[in-house]
């Protein structure tokens, strides 16, 4: 079957050019909506066409990308650049920090077992206000 021919689920797909780790991340991604088509929600067992845009989400970061080629198998990385071109900006590739205001402000020494009620009030006091 030649490469125009080969038709590939979306998952498997998204999980060769390495967007998500494994293929039921793949799946969980896209039952979740994180994964959309040119702006639409997919299914995981939509097939793939090349020249197609796709977003996908994976934790805080979202990366948009434009399928040039099919393939169902998994390849190295150096070898993506053939099957995927990244429209996403470079600067929105890494997950974003969180605020300083969203950050722990309390640290719980390692050792010290689990807080105790008096000291889950206290947490809870910090975190309402």
């Amino acid at each position: 079957m030649t490469e125009t021919e080969l038709r590939v689920r979306i998952d498997k797909w998204l999980w060769a050019v390495r967007i998500y780790k494994t293929r039921s991340l793949a799946v969980q991604a896209c039952k979740a909506g994180h994964v959309k088509v040119e702006g639409r929600n997919v299914k995981p067992s939509r097939f793939v066409h090349v020249g197609e845009t796709i977003r996908a989400r994976n934790g805080s970061a979202e990366r948009k990308v434009k399928v040039l080629g099919i393939l169902e198998q998994r390849i190295g990385a150096k070898e993506v650049a053939r099957y995927v071109e990244v429209l996403t900006p470079p600067q929105d590739s890494h997950p974003k920090k969180q605020p300083a205001a969203l950050q722990p402000t309390i640290f719980h020494s390692k050792g010290m077992g689990r807080p105790t009620k008096r000291d889950r009030r206290k947490l809870d006091e910090m975190e309402w206000g």
